[in-house]
């Protein structure tokens, strides 16, 4: 009898087993999150691929390192290195970037050797109920936000906030509460955007 329990607690300790588990879980978690709340929300297909992608990239790089026993801090490192690598070249929000980073976080959380996995099950569990409730609709549907493309670039887009701020009110026929202007393209006579604003009752 004593063999046999041996034999049935063999798979479970069987390092291929595990990485299966841990990719399992990773790749559930990625997808929750990063399709079940960031694009059933915001719809930008670009960045859902981007961090899906490199999720998966992520949990496999970091699962060599932990096999070669690299250093938890130095896969840390690489992992924020490559993260900030390939954000450069364009300029995202807030959100986006929180999404994304969030997406490499499951990579690493599952990845890394050392702890148990239902241990590692529960912080994936409270981090997509924290993600969740965080950015529920019902928790900020006061405000919101839009990326906008201006084909005029307003005279008082830099110099007078205040003056910008009620401009766009207008146009958009909602309280615009701030703005950040993200490109300005004097050739071409257009102004990149983020506006936040909250919907009055009538626009409601």
């Amino acid at each position: 009898m004593e063999l046999s329990s041996d034999r049935m607690a063999l798979p479970d300790q069987s390092p291929a087993f595990e990485l299966m588990v841990r990719f399992g879980l990773n790749l559930l978690a990625m997808v929750l999150l990063v399709f079940g709340l960031y694009y059933q929300r915001y719809r930008d297909k670009e960045l859902v691929t981007a961090a899906a992608m490199f999720n998966i990239f992520a949990f496999a790089v970091l699962t060599i390192l932990s096999v070669v026993e690299f250093s938890i801090a130095a896969g840390f490192g690489l992992f924020a290195i490559l993260a900030l690598f390939s954000l450069r070249s364009e300029q995202i929000s807030k959100t986006e970037i929180t999404y994304f980073f969030g997406s490499i976080s499951l990579a690493v959380i599952c990845s890394v050797q050392g702890t148990t996995l239902p241990f590692v099950a529960l912080v994936v569990v409270l981090i997509l109920l924290g993600a969740w409730v965080v950015d529920h609709p019902a928790i900020l549907r006061s405000s919101d936000g839009i990326k906008l493309t201006l084909d005029k670039i307003d005279p008082h887009a830099l110099s007078d906030p205040e003056a910008m701020r009620a401009d766009l009110s207008a146009r958009l026929g909602v309280e615009v509460m701030s703005y950040q202007i993200t490109a300005l393209d004097y050739i071409n006579d257009m102004a990149r955007i983020n506006v936040f604003y909250r919907a009055t009752r009538r626009s409601a």
